[in-house]
């Protein structure tokens, strides 16, 4: 396919698109504007009667008659449940709806009252920036490398793919978002040697921090080239339920408790009033930018019965205020993303600290990241086209293009990836921060004799247990021959791609079965969700690990007894009368254990290191036993199948350790 690969920068609050290496190999990247000369489109569509849809700037600036047809900050609900969007729905000038599964929808006012998804509403926004590209350059576009924030989820990333695709778009890659800011930050700059850096990106609906490490290539500042050639993503943390959007909710929240004061009696605004109570308050936090106070005309903008409300004024020390505990909650993202990072920094300091996103203009925000690293933010990058540059840079390296030096974008898993096993514990098979592209593997068997059938669950998290974990989905691998527990050979892969995207697959050694699947689930990680699973997986860190050493000996457990019982039957004559008594107690104080951990719901009241201690006495005082069950063996005097499967058919479980 020929053409050109754009970089698309799809946001919140506005989107971009931009090109490198086109129409001449070493043309640099530059951001494309639309007839008026504005490089930004707000990422805001109209859905009018008769299915006519109007997207950018005339959709932003309707008028009342189209109030509720107006979906703005739909970033924030892709792929996300209804209950993921609760928070934000209070802010939202339209209605949002459960669809399928509980997948949040946009529902728009008339006959019928027609759902859209945020990914159709997405659709739109890249379908226009596609026909910008188009126009500008002569050519049709067909392929983007499209960015998300770094802590999208898989559902997210899902998401926008689907999008892209709604849109006619070939997404070749997507690329995290700080990610992208450093390869437009590596071409401006000139590093004698390795960089540690700070990505520190506040948008409209999202907030990211990454920490890179840019290892400088051969290529020259100025001359179209990249000045480094390798980006290696060394921590990253974040919220993709924070951004701008909130300071606005802030501002709104404030705006209408001053109203009440004022006059009790006013009605609650309605979503035409949310709508402009949202323009007056992002009005005013710009203003404060580069003001000490900004004027708000609430009754002007409103009328009706809120036309009484008197001009209030807002101070940038207000504003502080009531941001403060949202600036809060991006430091200590900022501090843990660096606590992550200092294990492969070796004590090298940070270099530089870029800021991406509009939002990072509140001079509080750039005071306080300043503080927390110690170097004042290099804003010589505009923060509002640093993601859309960074990512036609990769769109160019992806077409070949000459004026582009190879580079390697290095991204990490945001959250662990793993399977359920036996008794509930989780088994991480790619564990958090590791680069990206990532594989992982481990090897499980049954615990079921007969069992032809393995249900692989699998699910994100940093707990040691599935009920404190999130479920990404589930499928089964079925068809496996019956066969005694623990017999069956069952490797599960894990392999996120270059785009995030998951992909398990599983096969049973010995009969060949195999099943390969992409996970693709219903919807995404809210803010509490991430920030539970972080938290708790610090707070719970000890009692975690006893849960899943208990569970793990549970397993191992059983399926030693199953086949120490079954020696016993076969070769117990063989032994002298003394050993088949110690191992017969050494059986009997283990199923005690089990016995223990089973009814205790996860064993949080059983010594993990008694029950490791009963099962090392039973297995040394059944040696004797082994011994003897191979001698007979040997001899010939078992009768073929001795072992046998038991049940046939079998049926399904979890894997086993």
């Amino acid at each position: 396919m020929n053409g050109p690969i754009v970089g698309i920068d799809l946001g919140t609050t506005n989107s971009l698109v931009a090109v490198a290496g086109w129409p001449n190999p070493t043309d640099p990247p530059r951001v494309l504007a639309d007839n008026a000369g504005s490089a930004l489109m707000p990422s805001v569509v109209r859905f009018d009667d008769g299915g006519a849809v109007v997207v950018g700037s005339p959709a932003r600036s309707s008028g009342p008659a189209h109030t509720g047809r107006i979906v703005a900050s739909v970033k924030r609900l892709m792929g996300r449940s209804l209950a993921d969007a609760g928070p934000d729905l209070p802010f939202l000038p339209f209605e949002v709806v459960a669809g399928e599964g509980d997948t949040a929808r946009v529902r728009l006012p008339g006959a019928g009252g027609r759902n859209v998804t945020p990914q159709e509403v997405s659709a739109h926004i890249l379908r226009a920036l596609k026909e910008r590209a188009s126009s500008a350059l002569g050519v049709p576009v067909e392929r983007a490398v499209v960015t998300v924030p770094a802590y999208f989820d898989d559902a997210q990333r899902q998401a926008t793919r689907d999008a892209a695709r709604l849109a006619g778009l070939d997404a070749v890659r997507l690329v995290a978002e700080p990610t992208a800011a450093a390869l437009a930050y590596g071409l401006g700059t000139r590093p004698q040697g390795p960089q540690n850096i700070v990505v520190y990106d506040l948008g409209g609906g999202t907030f990211d921090v990454s920490i890179l490490r840019i290892t400088p290539g051969s290529g020259e500042a100025g001359s179209g080239k990249l000045a480094a050639d390798a980006f290696e993503v060394l921590a990253t943390h974040g919220d993709t339920r924070l951004g701008g959007d909130d300071f606005d909710h802030a501002v709104v929240t404030w705006i209408v408790a001053r109203a009440l004061d004022a006059n009790p009696q006013l009605p609650p605004p309605d979503a035409q009033s949310i709508g402009r109570l949202k323009a007056l308050a992002e009005r005013a936090k710009v203003e404060l930018s580069s003001s000490e106070s900004s004027a708000i005309d609430v009754g002007a903008s409103l009328g009706g019965a809120w036309g009484s409300v008197p001009a209030l004024t807002l101070a940038r020390a207000d504003l502080d205020g009531l941001i403060a505990p949202l600036v809060d909650r991006t430091i200590a993202s900022c501090r843990r993303a660096l606590r992550d990072a200092q294990r492969q920094m070796n004590g090298e300091p940070i270099s530089a600290v870029i800021l991406v996103g509009g939002a990072t203009r509140t001079p509080l925000v750039r005071e306080r990241v300043g503080q927390v690293f110690g170097l004042a933010p290099y804003t010589a990058i505009d923060p509002d086209q640093a993601v859309a540059l960074g990512a036609a840079v990769q769109a160019s390296i992806i077409g070949g293009g000459a004026g582009t030096a190879q580079a390697l974008l290095l991204d990490v898993v945001p959250l662990s990836l793993g399977i359920e096993t036996a008794n509930g514990a989780f088994a991480k098979i790619i564990v958090r921060n590791a680069p990206i592209p990532a594989a992982g593997h481990e090897m499980f068997s049954t615990q079921v004799d007969g069992q032809t059938s393995v249900k692989l669950h699998v699910l994100q998290g940093e707990r040691e247990m599935v009920a404190d974990c999130r479920s990404l989905g589930e499928f089964h691998l079925r068809g496996i021959p019956p066969m005694p527990a623990g017999i069956p050979q069952l490797r599960v892969d894990f392999a996120v791609d270059a785009n995030g995207l998951l992909t398990v697959s599983a096969l049973e050694r010995r009969s060949g079965k195999r099943l390969s699947v992409q996970i693709v689930p219903h919807h995404g990680l809210s803010r509490d969700e991430v920030e539970r699973i972080e938290r708790e997986s610090f707070a719970n860190a000890l009692s975690d690990m006893s849960r899943h050493r208990i569970a793990d000996l549970l397993a191992n457990s059983r399926l030693d007894l199953l086949w120490i019982n079954r020696q016993l039957t076969r070769a117990g004559g063989l032994v002298s009368a003394p050993q088949r008594a110690a191992i017969e107690r050494g059986a009997a104080a283990l199923q005690a254990f089990i016995d223990l951990a089973a009814a205790d719901g996860g064993g949080a009241g059983v010594d993990p290191d008694a029950f490791h201690a009963a099962k090392e006495a039973l297995d040394r005082a059944s040696v004797p036993l082994h011994e003897a069950s191979i001698k007979q063996s040997l001899a010939g005097e078992t009768g073929a199948g001795g072992a046998g499967t038991a049940g046939g058919a079998g049926g399904t479980g979890t894997a086993g350790r």
